[in-house]
């Protein structure tokens, strides 16, 4: 039977039911268009042959063997039971070991055959033994020549167990593609293959699965990359190209009384020239009668919270509401007690809804939204909660809004009759290239300056021996008036790991400055919302000397007067944390200082990013070293969420290709966005496979 992309893979031969089962469980694989496209994540080069002689000078790595083999048998019992045999070629013997399997593999085994044996050689005393190795029978076809770069796939244990290991992936694969009646449909217009002198589709799918060297692999992953990133980017383009053309926005012409007034005569700091930039795009979108999404990006103490406020005036001097959801009460307090005492001289009504409001409280707030009497209210997830009502929503603005769900964001904005105009902001800079594939179809503004006056702040490491020191410093700063905060990964001591616990991280504080007594704020995950604000407020109000917290405080604390964030087991703490954390000082005009406490055993990992804290403060340098280390997935609850679902293209290396596929993409919707044309007939139907793909940034 000619084979299609959407005949079932239980049709292959070689695979059957319990296979096909296995496939569709543990890899979503269902059809032989799933099965090609479960790519190789890597390529090994099997070319060499070594002899047994060699494997004493060489390290751990794969090697590949010919000779025989000569079963031994099962030794051992229970759970310690295992299979040996010895492998023999004409410079001498190793012992090849298996610790599963091992009836099958005494059935597959054959005297007197040939084999091709691949596998990394274990040294355990002195003795060479190559474990769980790769077989297969040499015959009477096998060419030396024909051995080079290997398929390597993405496995699970539950496919071993129905015996589907690398080998079976590479051969079912092969016999699929070099079927002569098999056939891969083109999803790239010819234009665009021309351009970039793409190979064809069909070409580029079973080279990548059979390459003969790595020229040819290279130059079929790129054009696979760039297929893959060019359908991300269409989908994010055609989301932001739809709405426009569909959804009406609010005009907002006016800047009037409200904003200028405030703008003129009660900013409480100069504005910097990225926040004029900033305000200045969000006024043009605002006023194109498109709707505005924005994805505001900036680091700690960058001054976005001044732009919302002012770009919260521009909805209200239009005559509509606006509303400010952060993902805390901390944080939504810090922004209320902020904003309302900028606005105090103004005749605006701001008033905080979270879930601590009293029911009575609560009652009149909405009472009074509804009537228009609130301009401004800002809260938690209280806000989109069914009984919230606004009279005429214009603007929503959401802070750190990586918190927070797509369908709870999708709540506030649709409590207005037309779609209120969005802002999104972060405090995590996102690196350019992941900040076009997550948020593609928003249009994104940077502030990239800290507000004139702000010191840098100064970031030292130091090895827990030196604790002393660190002591004495904070001792001093204290003694002049400033406030510590010191921050621990646990709350309690964690017989796993060993850190420095909350608990025991105060006693341990509390002895090296004892005597004089200072007094300590305590603030941890588990406290009630109640008993973390009173501490919090004790510590804003320079009643307590020093906060020893965890990283609850990463967000939402604003203490001009603190200036040393010490962080114990610092190398526990991801680039983004330690940077967020550091963010909570330098906050006043006095110099800062972030210290940073490890052991004297460091992995690399953690060697990189404690000496990228030490040397930049610039949260998109940093991010971009965090994107480098982590990867994608790990970064913005990506992982999680399966968002980046992307086999070949790496966003980290593969900027460029990412930005000719975004080109394209945008290209060709202006060419032929409805695709009705016969050069659009690719796109359409590649489109067509998937059509209910989620678009993770959307925001309205």
């Amino acid at each position: 039977m000619p084979f299609s992309l959407d005949t079932s893979v239980e049709y292959i031969k070689g695979v059957g039911p319990a296979k096909a089962e296995a496939l569709k469980t543990e890899l979503g694989i269902f059809t032989i268009g799933d099965f090609i496209s479960h790519y190789p994540h890597r390529h090994e080069d099997r070319s060499k042959i070594f002899k047994v002689r060699e494997l004493n000078q060489i390290g751990e790595i794969n090697i590949q063997l010919i000779g025989k083999i000569i079963p031994e048998g099962l030794t051992g019992v229970g759970r310690g039971q295992r299979f040996v045999a010895e492998f023999s070629d004409d410079s001498g013997s190793i012992e090849l070991i298996w610790f599963q399997g091992a009836q099958w593999i005494e059935k597959y085994l054959k005297l007197n055959e040939k084999y091709l044996v691949f596998g990394k050689v274990n040294n355990f005393k002195g003795k060479l033994s190559i474990p769980h190795p790769e077989l297969e029978v040499i015959g009477a076809d096998f060419s030396l020549s024909n051995l080079g770069l290997t398929p390597v796939y993405p496995m699970t244990e539950g496919l071993k167990r129905k015996r589907i290991d690398n080998r079976f992936m590479a051969q079912t694969t092969k016999k699929i593609v070099e079927d002569p009646q098999f056939f891969i449909p083109e999803n790239l217009p010819e234009k665009i293959i021309t351009k970039y002198k793409f190979p064809s589709r069909s070409i580029a799918v079973k080279t990548l699965h059979s390459p003969k060297n790595p020229q040819e692999l290279e130059k079929v992953k790129n054009r696979l990359k760039f297929e893959e990133l060019f359908y991300l980017q269409y989908r994010h383009l055609q989301l932001k190209s739809h709405r426009n053309r569909n959804y009406k926005g609010l005009i907002f012409e006016t800047i009037g009384d409200l904003f200028n007034n405030f703008y003129n005569h009660h900013l409480p700091f100069e504005l910097t020239g990225a926040q004029k930039r900033v305000i200045r795009e969000i006024r043009h979108d605002m006023k194109t009668g498109l709707q505005m999404n924005r994805l505001l990006q900036g680091d700690v103490g960058s001054g976005k919270t001044m732009v919302a406020l002012l770009s919260t005036l521009i909805a209200l001097d239009n005559g509509f509401q606006a509303c400010i959801m952060a993902p805390t009460e901390i944080l939504a307090n810090q922004h209320f007690e902020s904003i309302s005492e900028s606005l105090k001289d103004l005749p605006i009504k701001v008033k905080l809804l979270t879930g601590s409001t009293k029911k009575k409280v609560r009652n009149q707030i909405l009472e009074d939204l509804k009537s228009n009497k609130i301009s401004i209210l800002i809260g938690t997830h209280a806000l989109i909660e069914q009984d919230v009502e606004f009279q005429n929503i214009g603007l929503v603005v959401i802070d750190e809004q990586h918190r927070f769900g797509v369908a709870q964001r999708a709540k506030l904005w649709k409590k207005g009759n037309l779609l209120p105009h969005v802002l999104v902001m972060t405090a995590t800079p996102i690196p350019r290239t992941l900040a076009m594939t997550l948020y593609g179809d928003l249009d994104v503004s940077v502030i990239d300056e800290l507000p004139k006056g702000r010191k840098p702040i100064k970031t030292v490491h130091q090895h827990e021996t030196n604790r002393p020191l660190v002591m004495d410093f904070l001792k001093k700063e204290i003694e002049i008036g400033r406030q510590v905060y010191y921050v621990f990964p646990l709350i309690e001591d964690s017989p796993k790991l060993e850190l420095k616990s909350l608990m025991s991280g105060y006693d341990m504080v509390a002895e090296y400055l004892s005597p004089p007594q200072y007094k300590y704020s305590l603030v941890h995950g588990r406290l009630k919302g109640e008993e973390k604000d009173s501490e919090m407020t004790k510590f804003k109000n320079h009643r307590t000397d020093i906060m020893i917290a965890t990283t609850v405080i990463e967000v939402g604390v604003n203490v001009p007067n603190a200036s040393v964030m010490i962080i114990e087991n610092a190398e526990r703490f991801g680039l983004s944390q330690l940077h967020q954390l550091r963010g909570r000082v330098g906050r006043g005009a006095e110099q800062s200082y972030c210290i940073l406490i490890t052991g004297s055993k460091l992995s690399e990992a953690a060697k990189k990013r404690i000496i990228t804290m030490v040397r930049s403060t610039d949260g998109f340098e940093i991010a971009k070293v965090d994107l480098e280390l982590r990867g994608p997935g790990e970064i913005d609850g990506t992982k999680q969420s399966g968002i980046l679902d992307l086999k070949l293209a790496d966003i980290r290396q593969d900027e460029s290709i990412l930005i000719a596929a975004r080109t394209e993409a945008q290209d060709w919707i202006d060419f032929d966005e409805l695709l009705m044309k016969a050069e659009s007939i690719p796109i359409k139907n590649e489109l067509s496979k998937n059509p209910h793909r989620t678009i993770w940034s959307k925001i309205s």
